[in-house]
């Protein structure tokens, strides 16, 4: 569910060019979308669009995820301030999320900071990998709680709102975030089914209470009521994804009155001030004439189209992978990037924790097909450099999980592998069966087309620096 990168951004720099261009128009502060012409009106429309994306996106998906009277109603959904957990993996032929893992059980939660504090709170796990990024409305990862950083004791960690001066108990570590609204992507290690009981006793002891709460006999709110006008079936980005350019500058507007920009967003603001957009300030179409309206429409239509093409193209490929692990997760002004890593892969980690490069050719070049027998062939001490563990999981065209004889989605290095003599690691990757002395390294494959990703969870140094790469999927003789 991650991506975009240093090439996508560049191979975009043709699409987005003009907006580039923009930065000596700071001086238009004071003029109004009337007095500017129509390249003007396009080239700032454009950026803007650019800039809302990610934060109406996550608006957008904040919505429909907390509007559940309870936690029970919908999987994974649930209220403000309330975790919601997958207790399983997903069925063979279930289809509701793209590129799902096989390796964790999430745990979701959308925090609402603006009346007080929340305490997060997490069971020692005793050793068990888990991961709890926090993310800004702006789609920045700004803490991580979890085994890389805060490592697998219980702990309690008091998320406070920006500005927020108050005094916290003994013992409860303090958390600034960045905005008022903020969403955990929680996800847990599991070994499969026969694991799944002592997962559930780690997701059931993430606590979440409200300061005012706290040593207090707590329990969340059932019952919580729900907004009719929410759309509680389209998925949130086809939902940002209709939207015309007017709509998204009006939601744009409005979220930024809500969520301070970043100190950093300041030169953009700046600029687009002389479309009408201010923080603290609705965008007034009203006063917008036809003409204006109209271009900026264009402009949003053909700026979606040109991140479409740009996501397409994203990544650095090697051995037949794509990779993309360079400074996701935080962005900076590298607004291009946010909006693609947005579209692609909303609510990315950051690479120090787990990075997800995905094969679409063989060693040849060649699209990767059920047609074919292939093996990816692991040199001794070449496995996946991974500080927790590593896994490769089966997907078709259309991200989903293929159904096979053995329900097996996934093969990992918390699996029975079987080692060569030499130490190195065939993995067999194929639509029907290797022979039962190879099946322990089977991943089926289904008989047409296919995109299998790699997971690495803490990945090393060598795989942040690019230094190691994935080998290619060789066909078999």
């Amino acid at each position: 569910m991650q991506s975009a990168i240093k090439t996508a951004c560049q191979s975009a720099l043709i699409v987005f060019g003009p907006i580039l261009g923009l930065q000596g128009f700071a001086k238009a502060q004071n003029v109004q979308p009337t007095s500017l012409t129509v390249e003007q009106t396009y080239a700032l429309a454009r950026e803007a669009y650019l800039y809302a994306y990610p934060i109406v996106s996550m608006d957008a998906t904040m919505q429909q995820a907390t509007n559940v009277p309870d936690s029970a109603t919908i999987t994974m959904r649930a209220p403000a301030n309330q975790f919601a957990h997958a207790r399983a993996y997903p069925r063979a032929d279930e289809k509701d999320v793209v590129r799902f893992n096989f390796d964790t059980l999430y745990s979701f939660a959308w925090l609402d900071l603006a009346r007080e504090p929340v305490i997060l709170s997490v069971p020692d796990t005793e050793g068990r990998y888990y991961l709890l990024p926090m993310l800004d409305m702006w789609t920045d990862v700004f803490s991580v709680v979890g085994s890389r950083t805060t490592g697998t004791n219980a702990g309690n960690y008091a998320i406070v709102p920006p500005g927020w001066s108050g005094t916290l108990p003994d013992g409860i570590v303090q958390i600034v975030a960045p905005t008022s609204t903020i969403w955990i992507l929680g996800r847990t290690k599991t070994d499969g089914p026969a694991d799944y009981a002592n997962v559930h006793k780690v997701q059931d002891r993430y606590k979440l209470t409200p300061l005012s709460q706290w040593g207090k006999a707590y329990t969340p709110p059932n019952g919580v009521a729900t907004d009719a006008s929410i759309d509680s079936t389209t998925p949130p980005l086809i939902q940002v994804d209709r939207l015309d350019g007017t709509t998204m500058l009006t939601r744009l507007a409005a979220l930024l009155s809500k969520y301070p920009p970043h100190p950093n967003d300041y030169p953009i603001l700046f600029r687009l001030r002389a479309l009408g957009i201010e923080p603290g300030k609705p965008f007034d179409t009203s006063r917008l004439d036809p003409q204006t309206v109209s271009v900026i429409n264009k402009a949003a239509k053909e700026t979606f189209e040109g991140l479409q093409a740009a996501w397409e193209r994203s990544g650095k490929v090697v051995n037949g992978w794509t990779l993309q692990n360079d400074n996701i997760g935080t962005y900076g002004t590298s607004y291009l990037k946010r909006a693609l890593v947005a579209k692609g892969g909303l609510g990315a980690n950051l690479p120090e924790d787990a990075v997800y490069p995905t094969a679409a050719f063989d060693g040849d070049g060649k699209a990767l097909s059920g047609d074919s027998s292939y093996i990816l062939h692991f040199e001794k001490g070449k496995l996946p450099p991974a500080d927790a563990f590593w896994s490769i999981t089966m997907y078709d065209m259309d991200g989903f999980q293929v159904p096979n004889p053995i329900s097996r989605f996934a093969i990992s290095s918390h699996d029975k592998l079987t080692m060569n003599a030499d130490g190195s690691l065939d993995v067999y990757v194929q639509a029907t069966s290797p022979g039962k002395d190879k099946e322990a390294n089977w991943l089926p494959a289904p008989k047409a087309q296919f995109q299998p990703t790699m997971r690495i969870y803490s990945p090393r140094a060598e795989v942040l620096d690019s230094s190691w790469a994935p080998p290619p999927f060789r066909k078999m003789n």
